[in-house]
């Protein structure tokens, strides 16, 4: 269907350097090239189109509701737009990065998107016990954490996950090893080599990390899956140093009770934050090691620019 201006309405499905795939409302899919030399359109994007022969130009992005982002000192890289929710996606083995974890919450918060924490892995008895102890503050923070096992149990895991996901778009993130091809391929069956496919008819001969694509989950197109690469570093200067805080909930927790209404958190007396950090443990205190992401995160984003 096309507006007044003659201008297709689309669904970006698939990104894949200068090409995307487009989705029309009837579910057909297209390639279509941005206009201009840079682009800056995303998977989970709604744009207006315009058709040429086989294929389209990509007039126009409609206003999103949010953009899920990373951002470091020389590039910004972002991953989707129009999202309802981000799955990050760790494991028992290997040993997660509790930093990693904590930026792509911090990254999620900032643009108002509920996380979700899967820890795969469960059949990994003592390696899984660890790791669930690692994530206990998070569970008092309010954030769900599932305990997944994909190759072991993988339709009672794929029950537990169509609970969380049923009728949303939701970004998987997750670090090499961590088990994401499993889960895309157990919720899609097929999904990567559609993957393959889509990519050698756009010409790039194989499937490259750098892509990121839209899965249905159900026929009726309600459900979404976005498969996002893999990365080393989650570059957060995006973010001021003084919004840091209230995109870290224990630490937020605690920021009234602060003496100074612009306290830092690292040094100020009468720190509402500080003193949550000294007290003894219990649930709605301030672990040591959050602690220290929080201060180690200040501290960078709080660095001049290097040109």
């Amino acid at each position: 269907m096309a507006d007044p201006a003659g201008l297709h309405t689309g669904l970006v499905v698939g990104s894949f350097g200068r090409h995307c795939l487009i989705e029309t409302p009837a579910g057909e899919r297209v390639i279509c090239h941005p206009r201009g030399k840079k682009s800056q359109v995303v998977v989970g994007d709604r744009v207006r189109w315009q058709a040429s022969r086989d294929e389209g130009t990509i007039e126009k992005v409609d206003p999103r509701r949010n953009l899920f982002y990373r951002q470091d000192e020389i590039r910004t890289k972002s991953f989707a737009a129009n999202l309802d929710q981000v799955l990050i996606l760790i494991a028992a083995e290997p040993e997660f990065s509790e930093s990693q974890l904590s930026r792509a919450l911090i990254a999620a918060e900032a643009e108002r998107i509920t996380p979700i924490i899967a820890l795969n892995k469960s059949d990994l008895v003592e390696p899984f016990e660890q790791a669930w102890g690692r994530l206990l503050p998070y569970q008092n923070m309010g954030y769900g954490v599932l305990p997944l096992s994909l190759r072991q149990s993988g339709e009672v895991d794929r029950g537990v996950l169509l609970g969380h996901l049923q009728g949303k778009t939701t970004l998987v993130l997750g670090p090499s090893g961590a088990g994401k091809s499993t889960l895309i391929n157990l919720l899609v069956p097929g999904a990567l080599a559609e993957t393959n496919e889509i990519s050698q008819a756009l010409n790039s001969g194989k499937h490259t990390t750098t892509s990121t694509t839209w899965y249905w989950v159900d026929k009726a197109r309600t459900t979404a899956l976005i498969d996002s690469p893999g990365f080393q570093e989650f570059g957060l200067n995006h973010i001021a140093p003084a919004q840091l805080a209230a995109c870290m909930p224990d630490i937020q927790a605690h920021v009234g009770d602060c003496r100074f209404y612009n306290c830092t958190h690292l040094h100020e007396p009468g720190c509402g934050v500080i003193s949550a950090v000294k007290s003894a443990p219990g649930p709605d205190d301030i672990c040591s090691r959050r602690y220290k992401i929080y201060s180690t995160l200040f501290a960078e984003l709080s660095q001049p620019p290097r040109y």
